[in-house]
């Protein structure tokens, strides 16, 4: 059984031609990304190979992936890898109560009567009672846009899984003995993302194009901030990026992303903050900060120092 998409162009349904192409789409769908990463996409895209993000937490790696599925129209198929993740988690599993219950129903009936074992076993094994997982989901996608494969956290994967992982990359097609060959004629776009907790091993590297994500300079994540919080000022804006910047700088344990600066400036502005002050940080710092121990380095190195840096350097920007 082989099962193939429609020969779907993503060059031509989304009309990429260059990387600006890239960069205005993903900043129309609320992600600013920078040349670096808007060139990745698009050679990605060109080219149809998977595309490794590395990088670390929060700094927009995941949505990344969400946002191209919005704009080309695929659906976002997730798979969130874990230490011990194995075939029947991220290929196909068979639903056995759905078997189980059509096998008693077939001996209610009569149906299996004078019927050979291998006859209804063979029953059993039919695509109506397939459970497909991401990975053959993301292959066997039928027509339309190819859907966006989100390979999340791989390297919290074992060994085991990227070597079989890195096989089906390799050919876009997964075999279900019992079925045949599923394969795709047009691959879907595929995103792999890595805290980098452990390293990908190099076939895989080699497999995909890498773009390390870093945390955006100061002008970037303003940018950032006024176009996923348009509340925000431009004013608040800054002084929001200006304090996280500083936080970075302290050595914490899990530096605040930029997932945590949106966050931030949106719950300050559903406070009516305006204009960043000692008791509106210290208030909603568990929105940019989400370890205890971090908590504490900001108290000894002084909230009024952070507040201070903010306040002047949003004023010397603007």
């Amino acid at each position: 059984m082989v099962t193939a998409a429609s020969g779907w162009s993503v060059a031509t349904s989304v009309a990429v031609v260059t990387p600006s192409d890239v960069l205005n789409a993903l900043t129309h769908h609320g992600y600013l990304p920078d040349d670096g990463l808007t060139t990745a996409v698009f050679l990605a895209l060109e080219l149809q190979r998977p595309l490794l993000l590395e990088g670390e937490a929060g700094v927009g790696k995941t949505e990344l992936a969400k946002v191209l599925s919005t704009w080309t129209g695929g659906e976002l198929i997730r798979l969130q890898c874990y230490e011990g993740i194995d075939a029947s988690q991220a290929v196909y599993d068979w639903d056995y109560a759905r078997q189980l219950l059509h096998l008693r129903a077939a001996e209610a009936t009569g149906e299996t009567a004078g019927r050979s074992s291998d006859a209804v076993e063979a029953e059993l094994y039919q695509e109506r009672f397939l459970i497909k997982r991401a990975l053959l989901r993301a292959i066997s996608h039928g027509d339309g846009p190819p859907p966006v494969l989100l390979i999340d956290e791989i390297d919290r994967a074992d060994d085991e899984f990227e070597a079989f992982l890195l096989e089906v990359l390799s050919d876009f097609q997964i075999t279900v003995p019992e079925l045949g060959v599923y394969r795709a004629t047009t691959p879907p776009i595929v995103i792999l993302t890595s805290n980098r907790t452990r390293d990908v091993h190099d076939a895989l590297k080699r497999r995909c194009l890498y773009h390390w994500v870093e945390h955006p300079g100061f002008d970037r994540e303003v940018a950032i901030v006024r176009l996923r919080v348009p509340a925000c000022t431009d004013l608040l804006a800054r002084q929001v990026a200006t304090a996280v910047e500083s936080m970075r700088a302290l050595n914490l344990y899990k530096p605040p992303g930029v997932a945590e600066t949106i966050d931030w400036a949106n719950a300050l502005g559903r406070l009516g903050v305006t204009e960043l002050d000692e008791r509106s940080v210290a208030t909603t710092l568990g929105t940019v900060l989400k370890y205890r121990e971090d908590h504490h380095r900001i108290e000894q190195h002084g909230v009024a120092k952070i507040v201070k840096q903010a306040l002047e350097h949003g004023k010397q920007q603007g």
